[in-house]
């Protein structure tokens, strides 16, 4: 009898995990069956800059700053520069109708930092603090890296604020500005569309 018994607590118990196992199998679509909805990943938040030149310059370009893991990567295509190294800051005023630049403001710095290099730790560096471009003797520069003090929300969020090309080179210690001069083209920073 006890036999009995422990065979059919068996038989009930694999028959129930028959079941469950048929429950949790998806049904094979039908032929011409529409597909089931499938969720897409959000693309990354997305802000670009339009630089435009200050009065007298060439310099023009866009910047684009992408949410990725680690920070911001930071992009930029510019042309219409001198060969050699140009400071490349990002502002704390979102303005760029002054003819030479500077209603856009000062270096964007949040937390009160000193002046630095790019790669410097947050508290020695202003969050604007992104180095040099290098052009080339056709006036083109090129920049690519991830910066991970600049963030595109939050209150330390660099959208809304400018993006400035100066004319000479940022030694990265000068303060407050890196000595890097006058400045070459100016574009706000903005949210992509449908971000």
């Amino acid at each position: 009898m006890k036999t009995l018994l422990k065979n059919t607590r068996l038989a009930l118990l694999a028959a129930a995990v028959l079941l469950l196992a048929a429950c949790a199998e998806r049904p094979a679509e039908e032929p011409g069956a529409p597909e089931s909805p499938r969720l897409e990943a959000a693309p990354p938040a997305q802000a670009v800059a339009t630089l435009a030149p200050t009065e007298g310059n060439q310099a023009r370009g866009t910047v684009t700053f992408t949410a990725v893991e680690g920070g911001v990567r930071v992009e930029a295509a510019v042309s219409g520069l001198s060969a050699g190294r140009h400071g490349f800051h990002l502002h704390e005023t979102g303005d760029c109708s002054g003819p030479d630049g500077s209603s856009a403001g000062g270096h964007f710095n949040p937390a009160g930092s000193p002046h630095g290099a790019p790669d410097a730790p947050a508290a020695q560096r202003h969050a604007g603090d992104l180095g040099n471009l290098d052009a080339a003797a056709d006036g083109t520069a090129a920049y690519d890296r991830v910066d991970p003090v600049v963030t595109l929300d939050g209150p330390g969020s660099i959208v809304g604020k400018a993006v400035i090309v100066h004319a000479g080179a940022d030694d990265l210690a000068t303060q407050p500005t890196g000595a890097a001069g006058a400045r070459l083209a100016c574009g706000v920073i903005e949210m992509q569309d449908g971000m």
